[in-house]
């Protein structure tokens, strides 16, 4: 009883967190029986646009390929979620993040499904390779704050990031080097090095992660725009349509938002404004 009463107690954003973790957990045993579960929950474009496994636009935005994957994820919607939901209440939070999290999934099955070929596959993604992962959603929460909260700053956390970036950089250039194993390992532990210096509250030891600090309209070009750009030379896995997708959903239902509520967001961004 305990439990239930504590469970109920969350915000949504912690529920949501605990089930990602849930259902990447138990994937992975599941995969232990059925050796091609990945490919039934994963979302894979050209299946999707011939009508095979069309359930993977839910499924796809709970699972996730990897523990870093998982944790850069988890860590982002904490940080986001809890904001976005202390503005826009509970309920309505959790119908947005779901429904920004299957536009983002059918933006980007869509686009890599019909156009994710040859020179198209380095703009919209590949047609073969399936996507996973809830950055989808996030991005849609992303974007409704960037509309509702402009001014509100924010960090980014550019040092994981860049360090992802340079990994594919270098797997492209020396593939199935005997140095990429060795520079891995470096760039795992600098990324974990850096997040848990963001828990430090140390502004000396915070820098190690390259924080930028920047008003929130900023951070959606920040996070899509180079990606974009350098996923035109380098093949980077980053969903960068998916990302795409979720952010035209959060702007549409910020703006919705925004002149539904025009009073209450004035408040909400004169509050801010004195922070």
């Amino acid at each position: 009883m305990r439990k239930t009463i504590l469970f109920r107690s969350l915000s949504v954003t912690s529920k949501l967190i605990i089930v990602n973790v849930a259902v990447f957990i138990l994937a992975l045993l599941v995969s232990l029986f059925i050796s091609n579960f990945t490919e039934l929950v994963a979302l894979k474009p050209i299946d999707f646009i011939h009508g095979i496994n069309l359930w993977a636009v839910i499924t796809s935005m709970f699972m996730h390929a990897g523990v870093m994957h998982l944790f850069f994820n988890m860590f982002s919607l904490w940080f986001v979620g809890r904001f976005a939901e202390t503005i826009i209440g509970r309920r309505r939070f959790l119908w947005f993040y779901l429904a920004s999290g299957i536009f983002a999934g059918l933006v980007f099955a869509l686009l890599a499904g019909f156009f994710g070929n040859g020179l198209g596959a380095l703009v919209f993604g590949s047609a073969d390779i399936a996507g996973v992962g809830a950055s989808g959603a996030i991005f849609g929460l992303i974007g409704l704050i960037a509309v509702l909260t402009p001014k509100n700053r924010v960090y980014l956390i550019a040092g994981p990031l860049i360090a992802i970036i340079l990994q594919a950089v270098a797997e492209a250039i020396f593939p199935g080097s005997a140095v990429m194993g060795v520079l891995s390992l470096i760039i795992t532990v600098y990324i974990f090095v850096s997040i848990f210096t963001l828990f430090s509250f140390n502004r000396r030891t915070m820098k190690i992660a390259l924080p930028l600090e920047m008003p929130f309209w900023l951070l959606p070009f920040i996070a899509i725009v180079p990606l974009v750009v350098i996923g035109l030379f380098v093949p980077l896995p980053i969903g960068n349509t998916a990302h795409f997708g979720g952010l035209v959903a959060g702007l549409i239902y910020g703006f919705y938002l925004r002149n539904k509520y025009r009073k209450k967001v004035k408040m909400l961004n004169r509050y801010f404004s004195r922070e």
